[in-house]
């Protein structure tokens, strides 16, 4: 009986132990965004508006100032998060010819499911694929799974549900659906909370339309009418002008047709009269673009309301939940966007506005809140640095590293490249294929299919407008930042040649782009 005693004591002793190691490991929840600009989060000041509850998490916890991407483009991001990879080491280069994402090679989730967690993703996916290596997925489904900001459909393991909503509340409301049933385990949580807010087209929510101010103006960035005579032919060619190539889907002058009545008077309310104005004015040249600007810069700031206002809920949850000392939440962007500057829209660019996102941390007790990195990282980081959060390593390596020494403060990391590479052309936008290199002071891009290049100094130039590329006095940089490319490609196993994109695909995507005109 003694013996017996002794054994059971024992085994309790080993579970209380085992759920203490439980309870020590970090939750993780994951905030990604769609196309969310630096220039629209208050936390990094000079902003064109406030974003309070993103802003908690810079408060709380830390920003970092040069952050990002890879491939400005929605899923090859979402696919580098998963896995640490670039974009031909994890197979998805593009949105539009990649095919479907592979879930059998070694991912985040994947990696934390089999070290305990318990993993879910919610909300935007759009890899074209059933999610692997999550114990719970609801993603959405509809317009080629980029989803509709009212009433969009939800793809689970259990089929497709037709949803009545707004898309940011609704992302939510799942999320917190499935904590609520994740608490029910000692097991620690990962979740993947993935907002399709801001992609195109903008559209605010309920809130947002009724308290719509057609009156209210936004500066315009300076260079909204920049003269691109000169520039490279990259820069000439693309098809992303407000100007050009802004549908009246995008500016509100038509609409979506899967209102409800409901939802009907809340656009009819926020846009019809200013439409009519619009009419009535028959505004052209630099002013219809100014008028332009005006609708897409309030329409994008008006889904980031309805946005932040749901992440603050969230966030609220968790601290009412008693779980928030114990969780990591990371808030950033799938990529970040032209809100207006050289006259654009959209994305894809290795310019600041494009490649460069928001990356704020938050980890009470290992995090200094209020703190600032102004070190050079990128979203292949995002899997290492969560996987050494959870106490666990990557069975292959990544390309990306751990960002647990920037983190915790560490002043003596030294100074880093960062590789960049946009594969998807033939596509939407024209944006020539390019690779190049950020430094901590620089950035070279070549145009391989054009054969030009451009040169940037981010000091003097932050919004990469001057390309000193062939400049007198340049020669030297010049080479050094062209051998340092070529050592990062040779470090990270580019291939010479890209994939083959299918001969039918940049004809059917020329004709969509001039359909989405009448749209």
């Amino acid at each position: 009986m003694q013996i017996v005693a002794k054994s059971l004591l024992a085994a309790l002793a080993l579970l209380a132990g085992a759920h203490s190691v439980a309870a020590e490991r970090p939750n993780i929840v994951f905030i990604m965004s769609d196309d969310h600009a630096v220039k629209a989060v208050s936390a990094y000041g000079n902003a064109i508006m406030q974003t309070p509850n993103i802003d908690r998490l810079a408060q709380e916890g830390m920003r970092f100032d040069r952050a990002y991407v890879g491939n400005a483009i929605c899923g090859p991001s979402r696919a580098t998060m998963l896995t640490g990879m670039h974009s031909h080491g994890n197979g998805f280069y593009s949105n539009e010819w990649s095919g479907p994402f592979d879930g059998s090679q070694q991912t985040l989730p994947k990696l934390l499911k089999a070290g305990g967690y318990q993993t879910a993703v919610v909300g935007k996916w759009h890899l074209y694929s059933d999610p692997v290596g999550f114990d719970h997925w609801e993603v959405i489904t509809n317009a080629f799974e980029q989803g509709t900001y009212f009433n969009p459909h939800f793809r689970s393991a259990a089929g497709v549900e037709e949803t009545t909503g707004y898309v940011a509340d609704l992302v939510t409301d799942k999320a917190i659906n499935w904590l609520e049933e994740a608490r029910g385990s000692d097991a620690p949580f990962f979740l993947i909370y993935n907002h399709k807010t801001p992609h195109r087209d903008w559209m605010p929510g309920p809130e947002e339309l009724r308290n719509w101010d057609e009156g209210a103006r936004v500066p315009e960035p300076p260079t909204l009418l920049r003269d691109l005579e000169g520039l490279t032919e990259a820069r000439r060619e693309a098809r992303m002008t407000i100007r050009d190539y802004m549908t009246d889907n995008d500016v509100k002058l038509s609409q979506s047709k899967n209102f409800t009545p409901q939802q009907q008077a809340l656009w009819d309310g926020a846009f019809a009269a200013g439409n009519r104005a619009f009419e009535e004015a028959d505004l052209d040249g630099d002013d219809e673009v100014r008028w332009k600007y005006q609708r897409y810069i309030k329409s994008y700031i008006g889904s980031v309301k309805s946005m932040d206002r749901q992440i603050g809920r969230l966030l609220d949850y968790l601290q009412e939940k008693g779980l928030a000392d114990n969780t990591i939440v990371v808030y950033t962007s799938d990529q970040g966007f032209f809100l207006g500057e050289n006259g654009w829209f959209d994305k894809r660019w290795i310019d600041e506005a494009s490649a460069r996102i928001p990356l704020l941390v938050r980890w009470p007790g290992r995090v200094a809140p209020g703190s600032v990195n102004t070190d050079m990282v990128q979203n292949i980081d995002f899997a290492p640095t969560l996987l050494a959060a959870a106490g666990l390593a990557p069975q292959t390596p990544m390309h990306g590293m751990s960002l647990l020494p920037h983190l915790g403060g560490d002043g003596n990391i030294a100074p880093r490249d960062l590789y960049y590479h946009f594969y998807e052309n033939p596509g939407f936008h024209g944006v020539a294929r390019h690779y190049g290199i950020h430094t901590p002071t620089h950035k070279l891009a070549y145009y391989y299919e054009n054969d030009e290049w451009e040169l940037f100094e981010f000091a003097s130039d932050p919004t990469d407008q001057v390309n000193l590329y062939g400049r007198p006095g340049q020669e030297a940089l010049t080479a050094e930042l062209k051998q340092r490319l070529a050592a990062l490609r040779a470090q990270y196993a580019v291939p010479e040649t890209d994939p083959e994109v299918p001969w039918w695909h940049g004809p059917v995507i020329r004709l969509m782009e001039q359909l989405m005109k009448f749209m």
